[in-house]
């Protein structure tokens, strides 16, 4: 793929939307590619997570629980966006990420990302605020759940 369509797929994803042009095309430039086969594996559940996935062209299905006891926990395709929180923070992988088919994935380093924070504080405030409305949106949620489980006491 060229800097261009990596830059396009890069505009799309709801984290990284508000960037601009120059921004996506330094973050497109610092990313490196990846090719995946059908059944190859991303990441594994527990790895410790340093980076996040853009998938580019492909499906991953992602699985959680011990062997056995596996459960698909969801199916993406093009477009999403695997180990947002990795891009922040050190954590490790909830589910293990395997390829449905061929895949292009964009890898983003915790580096690359944290570098791009400190050059543009534009990007850390207007990821600041779009956490804190998720969390905003999730809390409701939640709170909307209430009466269907009633009181245990």
């Amino acid at each position: 793929m060229s800097l261009e369509s990596d830059i396009a797929v890069l505009a799309e994803i709801p984290l990284l939307s508000g960037l601009s042009g120059d921004q996506l095309r330094l973050l497109a430039f610092g990313a490196e590619h990846r090719r995946l086969r059908a059944g190859e594996i991303l990441f594994r559940e527990g790895a410790r997570a340093d980076a996040g996935f853009v998938l580019v062209q492909g499906s991953v299905v992602l699985v959680a629980g011990r062997s056995g006891h596996e459960k698909e926990v969801a199916r993406v395709g093009q477009g999403a966006l695997l180990g947002e929180i990795a891009l922040l923070t050190d954590t490790r992988r909830p589910a293990t990420a395997t390829a449905e088919t061929d895949c292009d994935v964009i890898r983003i380093t915790r580096t690359l990302f944290r570098r791009m924070l400190e050059e543009y504080p534009e990007i850390a405030f207007a990821l600041h605020c779009k956490f804190a409305e998720d969390l905003a949106r999730m809390t409701d949620d939640i709170l909307a759940l209430e009466n269907r489980f009633g009181d245990p006491a």
